[in-house]
């Protein structure tokens, strides 16, 4: 069968069970309709609306085409979910596209998947989040003139320490300062909205006119900006990593997106009207925080409430990344792709504080090193391949195994259209601007191979490993979760 099954063969206290028991305890509530529409909105709504408009309109040359830019990547990413909603409905499991590649295409290339994800792309998500909240908070101390980058790092490393800290301790307060700052994070966006709406009924239109004038057709510049604009729609599928956790996922999960992904799209389109409203292209262009000029611009003394706002956004939306970016080492390490120490959680806490702390250090490795242009570049380089790879599984399903069980079916034409923005996206920046860095990040890509096969495939686990992890555990006060722990 070309759908993978579970291998069945794993002690009764192995790490399949061990995580599921984990998974259980964070997720102790069903997730309804309500809930689903609040975690994508809540996720999707972050910094990239606060930090890429400046740089959408970078590669575009002019307003009018970065709008379209905009509404063009909300299209894409409602396609992306739909076709992800169809997934969901086949393969009723949690871990989004690790579980979908595994199911699907097999072991070898689900491994990549995790290695890539739990090293390199979550890590330079949280990386670009708390950079883009470090700039916000520290423009207030710097009017006029652009933050020195060490400033900006240490905040951002400090902001990881911050949410690591929180997320070892407890749960319930992670949880808890999610909610708080998801709703920072919208009254924000509408005080923002609010405005420009104010200024375009005052006859603020200038940016808009001659709007198509010097507009960008390079098909690496087009390719760059759809990379800056659908960094700020990330988080599109994040309800397929929860999809053990919905209820009647078959209904959920397509109607939760149908409602979340439009509503966040007509924000982003009348944000950056706003955005436009209030300043000339060229004033966007040179601003390194383009909400908090708006605010100087709109506000007047009032003004330190947006960059307070926006950082509070910033830092609730990178709090929800941390909480909700070790479900992937969870089921990789369920089906025995990951470390064991991995997949094990505090004592006392509760808390899977080894994968958190793990994530954290590579992140502070990622804020060291990259600047939040780059590491968005690579971090979607890296995203959109492997979308295309899961977007190819449900076309793969939809014309060899028509007669697999599902609720919900996608047109076709949809998972096509996503499929060649995929491949798009992936070659048109190496095609148009090559980079050497891209050539790292697929020879990193990789590099999975040469720890896949002794691993994973011959299981051939040096002893040293075995003290290593015993040693870990020890120090770090962790040990495996059984389900009927209370």
């Amino acid at each position: 069968s070309t759908m993978r099954e579970r291998k069945t063969t794993d002690p009764p206290h192995s790490s399949t069970d061990l995580s599921e028991g984990k998974e259980k305890l964070r997720l102790k509530q069903e997730v309804g309709l309500i809930s689903g529409v609040s975690l994508i909105a809540g996720t999707m709504i972050g910094s990239g609306i606060f930090m890429s408009p400046e740089w959408v309109l970078h590669h575009m040359g002019n307003p009018a085409s970065s709008l379209l830019i905009w509404a063009a990547c909300g299209l894409l990413a409602m396609f992306g979910a739909l076709s992800y909603a169809e997934l969901g409905t086949i393969i009723k499991e949690s871990g989004g596209e690790y579980i979908y590649i595994l199911r699907i295409f097999g072991s070898f290339p689900a491994f990549l998947f995790a290695y890539t994800s739990v090293i390199l792309v979550r890590p330079s998500g949280l990386a670009a989040v708390c950079l883009s909240f470090a700039e916000y908070a520290v423009a207030p101390f710097y009017p006029g003139c652009s933050s020195p980058q060490v400033v900006v790092k240490c905040t951002a490393a400090a902001c990881i320490l911050l949410l690591t800290i929180i997320n070892c301790l407890n749960v319930r307060l992670a949880t808890s300062v999610m909610n708080f700052f998801t709703a920072a994070k919208l009254l924000a966006l509408l005080v923002i909205v609010v405005g420009g709406l104010v200024l375009l009924a005052k006859g603020q239109t200038q940016s808009f006119q001659n709007g198509f004038q010097g507009t960008s057709v390079g098909i690496g510049a087009v390719g760059v900006a759809f990379y800056q604009g659908l960094w700020s729609y990330d988080g599109w599928n994040n309800l397929n990593y929860v999809t053990e956790e919905l209820k009647k996922p078959e209904v959920t999960l397509p109607r939760a997106v149908m409602i979340a992904i439009p509503l966040v799209t007509c924000l982003y389109l009348l944000v950056n009207m706003s955005y436009l409203a209030a300043m000339t292209p060229s004033e966007l262009l040179s601003s390194g925080a383009v909400a908090v000029t708006w605010g100087d611009k709109v506000l007047g003394s009032w003004a330190w409430l947006i960059s307070l706002s926006v950082a509070l956004s910033t830092f609730g939306s990178s709090n929800g990344s941390f909480f909700s970016g070790g479900r992937v080492c969870y089921i990789a390490a369920r089906e025995g792709h990951m470390p064991d120490i991995l997949s094990m959680a505090h004592v006392r806490r509760l808390t899977p504080s080894p994968a958190l702390m793990f994530t954290s250090v590579m992140s502070l490795i990622m804020v060291i090193s990259g600047n939040f242009n780059s590491i968005v570049n690579f971090f979607s380089f890296i995203a959109w391949l492997f979308y295309g790879m899961t977007i190819s599984g449900l076309l793969y399903l939809k014309i060899k195994k028509p007669e697999l069980p599902r609720s919900y079916k996608v047109p076709i034409i949809i998972p096509i259209i996503v499929l060649m923005a995929a491949v798009y996206l992936v070659l048109a920046p190496i095609i148009d601007q090559p980079q050497i860095e891209i050539l790292y990040i697929i020879a990193f890509i990789f590099s999975g191979i040469i720890l896949y096969f002794p691993l994973v495939r011959f299981k051939c686990h040096p002893r040293f490993l075995q003290t290593v992890t015993l040693h870990l555990q020890l120090f770090l006060e962790v040990a495996p979760t059984t389900k009927d722990t209370n």
